[in-house]
């Protein structure tokens, strides 16, 4: 008897981590557990007063409830523009900007793009999962490149050349780094540009987390040339607390950009008027405003590092983002297994470094998208289980 079964795509992928360990969070919630989640990427406070006004405002307006353009509205793309010209000194013309729904949507659509079924896409172990999965959705080869703590987390370009680059038409890179807030330099930025030129492979460079605790905000379009052969993903999710609106940048060379729009004009059918508005008014927020969030985050991760050094794991002080990354001691099996002991016992969820790849497995991190409060009390709760194990 013929079997109805997903398409062979979809078996070569599991459900994404958090879909499934928030489901088991929800229902120890039920239940009353009341866990602390430190695990998830999520910003906990509002966007700035004038987005939100914004928001309200134009939505009560008559015209604005209908579809709109595919590449956004004007408005919006010089926006993006303008603020790359004022936090990284990049030039963007408005045609050289694709406003996305989040910047994950835009790595299936940059892979869509560029990506027949056997092409190879080179993607960084320990990276961000997507990544990985898109590719395989794609029936593309994935290729890892290794990240390692003891080369600063940054790419070995020898060892790269040693691989057969013969298929590769992609590379992700992602700085700040997800998930070991590695910073970026214009060293390394020059390298991956030069890489990408050398042997024709587009350089996809994901950048959601310079502004949070980051002095100097980069982007990998700043190296002379870099849009003849680099695409840059930018978000407001982590940035301008924004995660819910889905609000995502696409830069690139115009020809790239118009290729990717093919893909994405044939899936969605743009965002709501009134958010692309108070986009605009986000992307004027003023310096005060992020340095007020990176007051916030500074005290956050003060406390985040602590429960690190209560675990016994060591950290680089100097990483940047969203999260605080930390390598095991050595007699912890493994980070799979220590994150079900504190979800269980201490009622406290942290990210195990192993669902971004192996060279992760001997890492946790914690997320700065709970408040302070929140953070003590995960304290607390893990210091009184480890006094009673």
């Amino acid at each position: 008897m013929k079997m109805i079964e997903p398409a062979a795509h979809i078996k070569s992928i599991e459900e994404y981590y958090f879909s499934v360990k928030l489901a088991e969070v929800a229902r120890m919630n039920a239940e009353g557990k009341n866990v602390i989640s430190l695990a998830v990427g999520a910003p906990d406070r509002m966007p700035s007063q004038e987005t939100i006004d914004m928001l309200c405002d134009t939505a009560r307006l008559p015209d604005v409830h209908a579809y709109q353009p595919y590449t956004g509205i004007p408005e919006l793309r010089k926006a993006y523009a303008d603020w790359y010209k004022r936090i990284y000194d990049v030039t963007l013309t408005p045609a050289e900007v694709l406003p996305l729904i989040g910047s994950k949507e835009g790595i299936l659509h940059v892979s869509m793009t560029f990506l027949n079924f056997g092409d190879a896409v080179l993607v960084p172990n320990p990276g961000y999962p997507t990544y990985r999965s898109v590719s395989q959705l794609l029936r593309a080869e994935v290729m890892e490149y290794d990240l390692l703590e003891e080369k600063g987390w940054e790419p070995d370009f020898e060892a790269l050349e040693k691989k057969d680059l013969s298929r590769v038409k992609l590379m992700w890179v992602n700085y700040p780094n997800m998930p070991t807030g590695a910073n970026a330099t214009i060293e390394l930025f020059e390298k991956l540009v030069a890489f990408g030129k050398k042997h024709q492979i587009v350089i996809c460079h994901d950048n959601p987390y310079s502004f949070i605790l980051n002095d100097h905000p980069m982007s990998i379009l700043s190296v002379p040339g870099a849009k003849e052969i680099c695409i840059e993903l930018n978000s407001l999710s982590k940035s301008h607390n924004m995660s819910g609106w889905r609000m995502g940048i696409l830069a690139s060379n115009t020809q790239f950009v118009q290729w990717v729009l093919k893909a994405k004009s044939n899936i969605d059918s743009g965002q709501f008027k009134p958010m692309q508005l108070a986009t605009v008014a986000a992307l004027s927020n003023s310096d005060e405003w992020h340095a007020g969030m990176n007051r916030v985050y500074r005290e956050r991760r003060d406390w985040a590092e602590k429960i690190m050094q209560l675990l016994g794991c060591s950290f680089d002080p100097r990483q940047v983002g969203l999260f605080v990354w930390g390598k095991l001691p050595t007699e912890v099996s493994g980070s799979e297994k220590i994150v079900n002991d504190l979800l269980e016992k201490a009622r406290v969820f942290l990210t195990p470094g192993f669902i971004f790849g192996s060279n992760g497995e001997r890492f946790i991190r914690i997320s700065l998208g709970a408040s302070v409060e929140k953070i003590q009390e995960a304290y607390r709760r893990i210091e009184e289980y480890l006094g009673n194990s």
